[in-house]
């Protein structure tokens, strides 16, 4: 989740501002230039995309807005993550391997387009809500027809990371509760609405639920606990 908070916070920074400018002067964004993949896709299912503009309708007001969507990892990026591991890991700065930061991509967008992680999310201020559009490719597969709980727990990680980050700037994850209620079809469109539900000092409490597009069928629910990091403090 680290590896990608970068270039969402730019992007919200760039979008409207963090919520109460939380996040710091010190954290190195500016430099920070990735593609936006938050677009229709031609591998998106009908479901999707039928989904994707009917969100994209809601944002013309101005109460939602669309994330950009972020793919592979450039030098930019990785020179920008330089300047963030010293400053808020010190210790981990100096045992982590330049080389193998310059071939790093972001997890969920690491799959060729259909394979994996295909997904868009937006944000609503005023609800303090993140819904993010999922479909997970074949590549995704645990039990044979099904998403792996895994590739499931990563994409709730994915989303409500996004409420805890809008809230509280740089964060890690210190905790997942995650209850599975039933097995997500493989290739299946399915809707994630996370919230932020309470912040208490450096510690910031989220949830979320994943639903079938026509809302009947419950197949997860979760909390997930954030820790917001100060560059003072070293982990």
């Amino acid at each position: 989740m680290l590896r990608s908070c970068a270039a969402r916070l730019n992007s919200l920074r760039g979008l409207r501002g963090l919520r109460g400018g939380t996040a710091g002067s010190s954290f190195p964004l500016k430099n920070i230039v990735h593609e936006n993949h938050s677009l229709p896709k031609p591998c998106w299912s009908k479901d999707m995309r039928l989904l994707f503009d009917q969100m994209m309708k809601k944002c013309e007001d101005g109460s939602w807005i669309c994330f950009p969507s972020h793919k592979y990892g450039s030098t930019k990026m990785n020179q920008g993550f330089s300047a963030i591991i010293h400053d808020y890991f010190s210790t981990a700065s100096k045992v982590i391997n330049k080389e193998n930061m310059s071939q790093a991509q972001l997890f969920c967008g690491s799959f060729e387009d259909g394979l994996g992680f295909e997904y868009a999310m937006f944000y609503n201020d005023a609800e303090e809500r993140v819904v993010c559009l999922f479909e997970g490719g074949p590549y995704l597969q645990g039990a044979p027809g099904f998403l792996h709980g895994g590739a499931i727990a990563t994409i709730i990680d994915h989303t409500i990371g996004m409420s805890a980050m809008w809230a509280g700037g740089v964060v890690m994850t210190a905790n997942l509760n995650i209850n599975f209620k039933r097995p997500i079809p493989l290739c299946s469109v399915v809707v994630i609405n996370s919230q932020l539900d309470k912040i208490e000092g450096r510690k910031i409490f989220t949830s979320c639920n994943i639903k079938s597009i026509d809302e009947k069928t419950l197949f997860t629910e979760a909390t997930g606990l954030f820790i917001k990091l100060k560059p003072e403090k070293n982990i």
